[in-house]
């Protein structure tokens, strides 16, 4: 196996194929080229944002802009129909512990469901999901499933596959949620289990996280809200930057995990640069953006860059950049860190759509 570099060891990537009878460990293909290679596709509009409010009915039009740009394609129906089909149950991964304010905004995700819905989608096979089914609740979701008719998931309250894990020699505490909670005996504490939301219900996810500094993991963007939202047993990893950097990138590149991934959007209408899962308005910038790609590592390093920037523009403390996660990524070609590389087009709204330009 190819290893990976983290903290100055080596880490060798364990991975299993889900629904294996007899699980074995396996390293994932590599990723097809127009995913290492995607564009970031960020739409911009000034009005996107008033007094730290989404507005819906601008956001709808970025979100649009986005898809038909990233895919080349004239209508928003024929976008989504070439992002995912309608037989697809498309899971909608949020990160939704900070609340609406600092986590994925619900004004993004209704954006992205009335896109599916205009392709043809029916609303039971869209699930907003994230680790825990009251942080939905608490972010406002919810009222999306009332608005639409989709669903809402939680990781834990699906449960755990057997046959799906991630297994690394750091051992860990099971919590009660977790697989492995009660059991003793060698080796419990090894595995992250899989969640059975996505061995048995979701068969494409869609990324939508926040710009938000994470302590550990720099930000809270599309690898490691995926990857720390997928599987159980993850206290192990969260306080130790050098495990966190090595189990997010292989986490993410499981089979059957990497691969159903169609698109990973970055709500970028308010970013907060300090207070990692908190949602503290007082550090935050409006950027009024969205910024969409195939590309996960992309859209993370632009976001760290851009967390950098507006730390330093106010005089706010400096803090360690966890690098190593973003170049163990790299190496399991999960797409591109250096930003000086990553293909980019802006589009530049600011109301054109609305007067008809």
């Amino acid at each position: 196996m190819r290893p990976v570099v983290s903290g100055g060891i080596f880490l060798f990537l364990s991975l299993v194929f889900f629904g294996a009878r007899s699980p074995g460990q396996t390293i994932k293909p590599s990723l097809p080229g127009e995913t290492k290679n995607s564009p970031v596709i960020i739409v911009h509009d000034a009005d996107a944002v008033d007094a730290f409010r989404a507005r819906a009915d601008v956001v709808k039009l970025m979100v649009n802009c986005g898809i038909t740009n990233l895919t080349s394609t004239a209508k928003v129906r024929d976008a989504w129909r070439s992002i995912v089909s309608s037989n697809d149950v498309v899971g909608l991964k949020v990160f939704s512990t900070p609340g609406p304010n600092s986590g994925t905004r619900p004004a993004v995700v209704a954006a992205v469901i009335e896109g599916l819905l205009t392709s043809g989608m029916p609303p039971k096979n869209i699930v907003i999901w994230d680790r825990q089914l009251a942080d939905l609740k608490l972010a406002g979701f919810d009222d999306l499933v009332a608005r639409y008719g989709v669903r809402l998931g939680g990781a834990v309250q699906s449960g755990y596959d057997s046959n799906a894990f991630y297994d690394t020699a750091f051992l860990g505490t099971p919590v009660w949620g977790d697989l492995e909670f009660g059991k003793t005996g060698a080796g419990i504490g090894r595995r992250s289990y899989v969640t059975k939301l996505l061995t048995h219900d979701v068969t494409k996810i869609i990324n939508i996280t926040p710009m938000l500094n994470h302590p550990v993991a720099s930000v809270a963007g599309n690898l490691y809200s995926l990857a720390m939202g997928s599987v159980d047993n993850v206290g192990r990893f969260e306080s130790d930057p050098d495990r966190l950097a090595a189990a997010v990138p292989e986490i993410y590149a499981m089979t059957n995990l990497s691969d159903r991934v169609a698109l990973n959007i970055t709500d970028a209408l308010i970013c907060q640069y300090e207070g990692g899962e908190r949602g503290l308005l007082h550090y935050s910038a409006a950027l009024s953006e969205i910024r969409m790609s195939r590309d996960p590592l992309a859209l993370d390093s632009l976001s760290i860059a851009e967390l950098e920037k507006l730390r330093k523009a106010n005089d706010a403390p400096k803090e360690k950049i966890n690098t190593d996660l973003y170049k163990n990524a790299a190496l399991l070609e999960l797409g591109i860190e250096d930003v000086k590389k990553i293909p980019l087009r802006r589009i530049e709204l600011d109301g054109l759509a609305r007067s008809g330009h």
